[in-house]
């Protein structure tokens, strides 16, 4: 199986190192020319995509593949994939599954209550409005061209390198309290193995939440980080005083609770890590927060 990825980052990686026995190649996209050399080095074939230009042997490779992961985000323009190689996807003969990753803050605010796939799409931020309009995009090459087009909605990530156990163990992890809030993750291996199992049973325009089995305060999952550490937990902030970056205000902003009931029935992808505890205990184990330098 011949697989394209475009925009080569963390779930990307995951996907492609979960995969690789059943891909023959992989090309991928980066945006800079350094990362594109480090990839090459690791045997794939690598594009630069940025800007307006695309390189004709990308546009080969597409038209090769027999799948297609997209995890480039929305920008102020729009999707920066469709108009530059939505006419090559499409007409791509073999091309049979196309994965497109998006976010959960797609719902926006519902005042805490579970939200499925069907429920209203109500963010009202700039960077939710255009996910929403980049998912539409995607279904709709999908719907026009017949291509199983998958869009997954990812709830917060976190895997090696990137979770609490780092944070707390760095000293920048914050106990943040606001009464009620709840968020949904996701470890990153379960990212990989949901779009593997989708790739195996692609259902044209089928739409997935990809989050863990426990909405849970965010303070609640940094004090477990902490107790496998062994150190204490940072002080609780209430949140109307706390001073946090535009963009993490935000987050808080919207309160839901997300429910992967489709992807572990209909897509019958067990969670490798149904909540945070497992999840935090496996990167523990491996030595996340441990590690000197």
């Amino acid at each position: 199986m011949r697989l394209v990825v475009l925009g080569m980052g963390y779930s990307a990686t995951q996907f492609v190192a979960q995969g690789r026995a059943r891909f023959t190649s992989v090309s991928v996209t980066v945006r800079s020319v350094q990362k594109a050399a480090r990839l090459r080095a690791g045997g794939f074939e690598t594009f630069v995509l940025s800007g307006h230009a695309v390189d004709p042997a990308l546009e080969t490779a597409i038209r090769n593949a027999d799948a297609l992961l997209v995890c480039i985000p929305a920008e102020d323009g729009g999707d920066p994939a469709l108009p530059l190689l939505g006419d090559v996807i499409g007409t791509a003969p073999g091309l049979g599954w196309i994965g497109y990753l998006s976010t959960v803050g797609v719902y926006g605010d519902h005042q805490g209550r579970l939200v499925d796939e069907t429920s209203d799409l109500r963010a009202t931020s700039e960077r939710g409005l255009r996910r929403i309009a980049a998912e539409r995009g995607w279904l709709d090459l999908g719907a026009t061209s017949g291509k199983a087009v998958n869009v997954f909605r990812l709830a917060g990530i976190y895997g090696p390198g990137r979770n609490p156990l780092v944070s707390v163990a760095d000293g920048s992890a914050r106990r943040v309290i606001k009464a009620g809030q709840k968020f949904s993750r996701i470890h990153v291996e379960d990212i990989a193995g949901a779009c593997l199992a989708s790739l195996d049973r692609p259902e044209p325009g089928a739409v997935y939440n990809v989050a863990d089995n426990e909405p849970a305060p965010p303070q609640d999952v940094i004090a477990f980080a902490a107790g496998l550490l062994g150190l204490p937990a940072p002080p609780e902030e209430p949140f109307d005083s706390a001073t946090l970056s535009p963009m993490a205000r935000s987050f808080y902003m919207d309160s839901r609770q997300i429910s992967n009931v489709k992807l572990r029935t209909r897509l019958g992808y067990p969670l490798r890590y149904p909540t945070f505890r497992e999840g935090l205990t496996a990167l523990f184990t491996a030595g996340e927060g441990r590690r000197s330098g």
